[in-house]
């Protein structure tokens, strides 16, 4: 069963994404140009009908006060964390606009207890059954898109009315097939990967943000 703010999910079909890094460099600082541009190209892959879904359905949850849920593992855990901090802080800053959002990847207690006692594919959507009610927003962030947990957690979502969005790269994994909304990367590198996604996190935040300050002159100046 999908959730209030379902719309389809939005795949970019591009030409293939050359690997990065394809030769051997001896200087960081041609490494650097190269990867900036490689993190351009990635960039440049995002389905802006897919973002513009995935601020909307962010914003219409907070709207109804439902709470958004974000998880992820490694990177993916640090950006999940990320997300939790600048969503809910970073957006009230200046506003009235309150998100309510949970990090799944961020308790080290419940995650080790579900993983050691019922096994670490389980360690998202255990959380989910206990916390997670219909209309809630899952925010599932795998570079792969293959992980056991992201993919239960975005099946949990599928069966639950949960509306979920789905960060990913690489393929995309069973994660962007699943997701409500997927915001896909063509990269071929975890780092690229990772980096985009970091820059979606910051961008829905301050997006939503600046929606919501009442003076425009205070765009740019109070600290996110």
């Amino acid at each position: 069963m999908r959730g209030p703010c379902y719309g389809a999910s939005f795949f970019h079909e591009g030409q293939d994404v050359p690997l990065f890094p394809s030769k051997s460099y001896s200087d960081a600082g041609e490494y650097a140009a190269d990867y900036a541009r490689a993190v351009a190209q990635a960039f440049a892959t995002i389905d802006s009908d897919a973002l513009r879904k995935a601020a909307d359905c962010l914003e219409q949850a907070v709207r109804r006060k439902a709470t958004i849920f974000v998880c992820g593992n490694g990177g993916s855990a640090a950006i999940s964390n990320h997300f939790l901090c600048d969503h809910m802080k970073g957006v009230r800053n200046g506003t009235d606009f309150h998100p309510k959002v949970s990090s799944l990847s961020t308790n080290m207690e419940i995650l080790t207890a579900i993983a050691n006692d019922i096994g670490y594919e389980h360690v998202f959507d255990f959380q989910l059954s206990s916390l997670a009610a219909k209309h809630d927003v899952l925010v599932a962030i795998s570079s792969s898109g293959a992980s056991p947990n992201i993919v239960g957690a975005l099946n949990w979502a599928r069966a639950h009315g949960v509306t979920s969005i789905c960060m990913s790269g690489f393929d995309g994994g069973e994660g962007r097939r699943l997701a409500d909304i997927a915001l896909h990367v063509d990269a071929q590198n975890y780092g690229v990967v990772e980096d985009v996604h970091q820059s979606l996190m910051h961008i829905l935040a301050q997006f939503m943000r600046q929606r919501h300050l009442p003076d425009t002159a205070l765009m740019g100046h109070l600290k996110f």
